[in-house]
């Protein structure tokens, strides 16, 4: 991938062949404010798959790796030049394997991995991964890459899942022979298809005549595919501006000189524009567009002040007014007093441009920033407007530090209970970028084990893995939440309910919270927080069905194994209830009765529990789960006695 290269997305539903570049891909779980900026998600779950299913266009090659990949246990590594939209078919072959579901109650995955880590969760039959290496530029990285995928393909064929893995270009020469036979060449969809899908998504009207234009057909034998999805997304805008004629053509002429010609129209523009004042405003207009001239007015000052810029010893009377400078700079005013550029799509390749050039001035942008985002007069979606838009420059550039600074800073200065919706635009982006999303999943697992955080940060990271971690990566969110969850405070509170969430989302990640919380209770000498998390993951209410009663099993074993507490009493009458209502639970009874091993203590703390909860209601059925659960009490009682050795030994229990 090259620096320069990105993703614009315009389109509500983004761009499908993802190639070279950093791509601008949103995961965000129910993130309303993406949707309303018309920036999609791309998380591999169904509703996303498809939507990217309406606009895929199979590259050559397709069809012999979706024979391959039928079969469980199988594992096809993708061999394809960038650009050609290898990442979107792997996507798509995992998706055309079926519908979602899994067997004994699990549901399947459909996962992308990390590219050098193998701690993931094993796999279950019919789980589906991504494995995209693709971004791998150096032999260190790939040799560590092809250890982990040599231990995932072991785990996917052993477990019967499936696996498609993309490789990464140049690097034929360090691929491991033992690959080859389950290695495609895909070659690169026919560009015309690509842009002739993703018109007809867009509703866009036009006839085949109007795409046989030399320009565009140079454009689609050359261009990568996600240039050809910015393309289409770029002649629905120029429709929609209303600014650009009424017809295809004009919307179509628009666009392609919007992705042809922008960066050298832009580098002549700075060129003939050498003072500070002229392109600090190009620079903020380009931040700005579309907000009001008053607000880029106050950014536009902002940003001289930041980059140490004198300001004029006349008073602003006597100087060129704010107007003229616009004009000069090809910027317009509407009706409504929003600033915009004349041409397409020329503030994105302006803030290109600065962030490319001038990378002396990077550190003061994030410092203007900070400040500009915090604008009086701004709505919450046109600060995270200018989040986004600085964000995608940060990412390009290869700055995601300089993101995660904004992060902390914006998160630490938030006051009550809710989030900075600025931080936490800022951090999902992150998250989301293809190339850099495991640069901030790491930064996220080194916050959380590090020392003090501020509330308003707890909250932010929680969110994140709340709406975006927790759908792209599930495993690594329940981790992290669960860092946040020991910590004290009200934060921590909203952190520990929001991965008991996550742990009751399904079967497999309620096993793995069961199987963390034990293990963290034998290691760690304060155990009383993961003892709390664990009592209440293992409330009826929290059970994912059908109740996991192995997994059930060893988390009472656990709290019982525990002095009996006031914890117990919401936990144990919560599962007698549940039975009352629903007589298919009724294991639970003995599976409780169980998990004590027959302690004495815990047996008189459950009798005490269910005399209490049989008195409290007048629904005659209580009685009968109580009588139940006292069979079952006296049983284990009974038994414990009569393995009792009454001679001067101890029992193991005792010693």
């Amino acid at each position: 991938m090259t620096e320069q290269e990105r993703i614009t997305v315009n389109d509500p539903r983004g761009p499908v062949n993802n190639g070279e570049g950093p791509q601008y891909i949103f995961y965000g779980a129910g993130a309303d404010w993406m949707r309303r900026k018309g920036i999609e998600s791309l998380r591999i779950v169904r509703e996303d798959r498809v939507r990217l299913a309406d606009r895929f266009a199979p590259p050559g090659g397709y069809r012999t790796a979706a024979d391959r990949l039928e079969k469980p246990g199988s594992v096809v590594l993708l061999d394809a030049p960038p650009g050609s939209g290898r990442r979107a078919a792997a996507i798509m072959l995992l998706h055309e394997l079926g519908e979602d579901g899994g067997t004994a109650g699990d549901e399947a995955r459909f996962e992308e991995l990390p590219a050098t880590d193998t701690d993931e969760h094993a796999p279950g039959e019919g789980d589906r991964f991504l494995l995209d290496l693709s971004g791998i530029t150096d032999e260190e990285t790939y040799a560590k890459a092809r250890h982990c995928l040599a231990v995932r393909r072991s785990r996917v064929q052993q477990a019967g899942a499936h696996m498609v893995v993309v490789l990464p270009s140049g690097m034929a020469h360090a691929h491991a022979p033992d690959l080859e036979p389950d290695t495609v060449k895909l070659r690169r969809p026919r560009g015309i298809a690509v842009v002739t899908r993703h018109l007809r998504v867009a509703r866009m009207e036009f006839r085949p005549s109007d795409l046989r234009s030399a320009g565009l057909q140079h454009l689609c034998d050359r261009s990568p595919m996600w240039e050809l999805a910015r393309l289409a997304s770029l002649v629905r805008a120029a429709r929609d501006s209303g600014r650009f004629g009424a017809d295809f053509a004009g919307w179509l002429d628009q666009a392609m000189h919007a992705v042809t010609d922008r960066a050298d129209e832009v580098g002549r523009q700075v060129t003939a524009f050498r003072a500070t004042p002229d392109r600090t405003l190009l620079l903020a207009a380009a931040v700005f567009e579309e907000f009001r001239a008053d607000t880029v007015y106050e950014a536009w000052h902002g940003l001289m002040k930041t980059v140490r810029h004198e300001e004029e010893a006349t008073t602003e009377l006597a100087r060129t007014d704010f107007g003229e400078r616009l004009a000069a700079l090809g910027i317009e005013r509407d009706a409504a007093g929003r600033l915009r550029f004349e041409q397409l799509a020329y503030a994105d390749a302006v803030r290109t441009y600065f962030w490319e050039n001038f990378p002396g001035v990077r550190d003061d942008l994030r410092d203007w920033i900070d400040e500009a985002a915090g604008l009086r007069g701004m709505t919450v979606d046109e600060r995270v407007d200018v989040v986004i838009r600085f964000g995608e420059q940060c990412l390009a550039v290869g700055r995601p530090d300089h993101l995660f600074d904004l992060v902390v800073r914006w998160a630490d200065g938030a006051t009550g209970t809710a989030c900075d919706p600025r931080a936490v635009a800022a951090l999902e982006l992150g998250l989301s970028h293809e190339r850099l999303g495991g640069w901030f999943r790491r930064r996220m697992y080194d916050c959380v084990r590090s020392g003090p955080l501020s509330d308003g940060l707890v909250r932010v990271l929680t969110a994140a893995c709340r709406q975006n971690l927790g759908a792209t990566h599930p495993d690594q969110a329940l981790v992290r939440l669960h860092y946040l969850a020991v910590r004290r405070g009200q934060a921590a509170h909203e952190a520990a309910e929001a991965l008991l969430e996550l742990g009751s989302s399904d079967h497999r990640l309620h096993r793995l919270l069961v199987g963390r919380l034990r293990d963290r209770m034998r290691r760690e000498r304060d155990a009383e927080a993961h003892l709390q998390l664990l009592t209440e993951l293992l409330r009826s209410d929290r059970v994912p069905d059908p109740p996991p009663w192995p997994d059930l099993f060893r988390g009472w074993e656990a709290v019982f194994a525990q002095p009996p507490t006031d914890r117990w009493t919401p936990l144990v009458k919560s599962w007698l209830t549940s039975v009352t209502h629903d007589s298919a639970r009724d294991m639970a009874l003995g599976v409780m009765v169980g998990a004590t091993h027959g302690r004495a203590a815990a047996l008189h703390r459950l009798y005490a529990l269910a005399c209490d909860w049989a008195g409290g209601g007048r629904d005659p059925s209580r009685a009968a789960v109580a009588s139940r659960f006292w069979q079952h009490i006296d049983q284990a009682s009974f038994a414990r006695t009569e393995h009792t050795d009454p001679g001067p030994r101890t029992t193991e229990e005792e010693r």
